[in-house]
């Protein structure tokens, strides 16, 4: 009996202890070595941007002098960055099953919102600027148990790519076996929140820092370690979560007997997302417009640095001057004295003039070579920022011009789309498994009509398909297709739609009398919101058609009345005669 209580008494090891965390200690640390030349690139393009690069070179050149740092690489990044939010992503679902239509148009309506209560035009803007920057824009979806008062809602937030860690040598961060997501937090909130860090706070974990110019103290900061990893569950794929701080466990999905079996996240995937600019092989992170552009600008600012000396040496007049010639420097250096003193002979063999040969046409030419080469490279040219060149003024011949010269913007929208379509699908299976609770929604349709809907994650989980032949047939649950097309943010694809809507007016395409033939023609065509034109038209038509129906009727009724009292009038012999005689005719 004795020996039965000893094992009753003796303690449950948790799944998730010190053992455990110092070994993902050791992990983080092998990933973070083979990530060292991307955090040391990352650092070094956040000076590019900010013209601050000659902070990495001063002993290469300029050193002591003046650093001239042009524009021309940060306005190709800004003007990307305007494409970009011109193209703001607006999602559409759409049903895998005729079943699910109701469920893809709520969520059609209410993913908008959404994204709305978690602020993401903010996150998606500075993603952008990440991605231009460095290469790789990343989001991560999380679900937040603190919001709405203990609710919990959909969180969006843009990562630094100097806190992620990843396995070396992976293209989806999904096939890592870890991954890390550190985060420098405040270390009274820490210990207000998480008592048992006391005596525990501090940096143990080493992260690349920016170069800023103002200095940050992170003495009173500690690092935190979001720990995700997958295990196998009877042959699933199971997603689990810990955080620590310091080799302290602060929590770990699977100490929760709630969690252990079932993972921290259902969709079984890390919660973050990589959007890449240009893409490098045997990694998920690529490379941007400063990588590419920095050379072009290197010699751009060198250039400017010799020409910028070139004309300070030929504007302010300099001499040789023998010890023995007994001019007094004083006066001869200041230009506001008209009289300058000097004791003996002046000649050319003590006293001369610094001529200074000024820098021929090849430089101006070299100069703006490697100006238009940055352009080029970038895809920023004249045209698209409105300029103009070759006698080309005609609005509509600029409009195309910038059209055809967008190219490298589309593709690059694409990539971003595809991103965004990840990301709702994170959404949406968070809404699965965590909306129990219905969520009221504001939804402003068109004409900006205001309502309001009601949504749970009940119509997004499994459904039973029945029985069949006296078998169960189990369960499926509601899958959807999400498409993204562009809000219409650009005025050039606003004015475009426009002009587009008026001549198809001007065609006489709405007529209802040329339903059948605009039918046929939009058949041929392809633009945005084509299905509502296609649906207004097939309105109209059948609208004049019901309209031309009961004018029918009711000229049948009248006539039919009219019938019925000449039938009922009694009339002449002769009258009947001659009726008749005009139904013979």
């Amino acid at each position: 009996m004795a020996e039965m209580m000893d094992v009753m008494e003796e303690p449950v090891v948790p799944p998730i202890g010190a053992q455990q965390v110092a070994q993902a200690t050791q992990i983080l640390q092998k990933y973070r070595n083979g990530k060292a030349s991307l955090d040391r690139r990352i650092v070094d393009n956040e000076l590019w941007f900010k013209m601050a690069h000659w902070k990495q070179y001063k002993n290469r050149l300029m050193d002591g002098k003046e650093q001239p740092a042009s524009g021309w690489l940060f306005n190709s990044i800004a003007n990307k960055h305007a494409d970009a939010m011109d193209n703001y992503p607006e999602p559409t679902v759409l049903p895998r099953s005729a079943d699910d239509e109701e469920t893809a148009r709520q969520l059609s309506t209410i993913l908008p919102a959404l994204l709305d209560h978690c602020d993401y035009e903010q996150v998606y803007s500075d993603t952008w600027w990440y991605k231009l920057k460095q290469g790789t824009g990343v989001k991560g979806i999380f679900w937040d148990q603190s919001q709405h008062d203990g609710l919990g809602d959909i969180v969006i937030r843009r990562m630094d790519l100097l806190m992620l860690f990843w396995a070396p040598g992976v293209m989806d961060i999904q096939d890592s076996p870890h991954f890390f997501s550190l985060s420098l937090e405040d270390n009274e909130s820490l210990l207000a929140k998480w008592p048992q860090l006391k005596g525990h706070t501090g940096q143990t974990v080493d992260v690349a820092m920016y170069i800023h110019d103002d200095g940050i103290d992170t003495s009173d900061k500690s690092v935190v370690v979001d720990w995700y990893y997958k295990v196998q569950r009877e042959g699933k794929t199971v997603l689990h979560y810990c955080k620590f701080c310091n080799d302290v466990v602060l929590y770990a999905s699977e100490n929760d007997p709630l969690l252990r079996d079932v993972g921290y996240y259902d969709h079984g995937k890390y919660p973050f997302v990589f959007d890449r600019l240009f893409m490098e092989e045997d990694t998920p992170a690529g490379f941007g417009y400063i990588d590419v552009m920095k050379d072009c600008q290197t010699a751009i600012d060198q250039m400017n640095h010799v020409m910028q000396e070139n004309a300070i040496l030929a504007s302010k007049p300099r001499y040789f001057l023998a010890d023995n010639t007994g001019v007094n420097e004083g006066e001869l250096a200041d230009f506001s004295r008209d009289v300058v003193h000097f004791t003996g002979r002046l000649g050319d063999d003590n006293f001369r003039q610094q001529s200074v040969r000024p820098l021929d046409a090849s430089s101006l030419t070299y100069l703006n070579n490697r100006i238009a080469e940055l352009k080029e490279t970038s895809g920023n040219r004249d045209f698209s920022q409105g300029g103009v060149s070759s006698g080309v003024t005609a609005a509509s011949a600029i409009a195309a011009l910038q059209e055809a010269g967008n190219k490298l913007s589309r593709d690059m929208l694409k990539s971003a789309y595809r991103s965004f379509v990840k990301e709702c699908y994170f959404c949406i299976e968070l809404m699965r498994q965590f909306y129990d609770t219905p969520r009221c929604f504001r939804i402003t349709g068109e004409g900006g009509a205001v309502t309001f809907t009601q949504f749970s994650g009940q119509s997004l989980r499994p459904r039973p398909l029945g029985m069949a032949f006296g078998m169960d047939l189990g369960l499926r649950s509601p899958e959807f297709d999400i498409r993204v097309a562009a809000a219409k943010k650009s005025t050039f694809s606003r004015l475009s739609q426009n002009e587009m809507a008026q001549q198809l007016y001007r065609m006489g395409m709405f007529a209802p009398e040329n339903a059948v033939q605009a039918l046929a023609c939009l058949e041929m065509m392809d633009f945005d919101g084509i299905e509502k034109v296609r649906g207004r038209i097939r309105e109209n038509a059948a609208a004049v058609q019901r309209q031309a129906m009961a004018q029918a009727m009711q000229l049948a009724a009248v006539q039919n009345a009219m019938e019925g009292q000449l039938a009922a009038t009694p009339v002449s012999p002769d009258t009947a005669a001659k009726r008749a005689m005009e139904v013979k005719a």
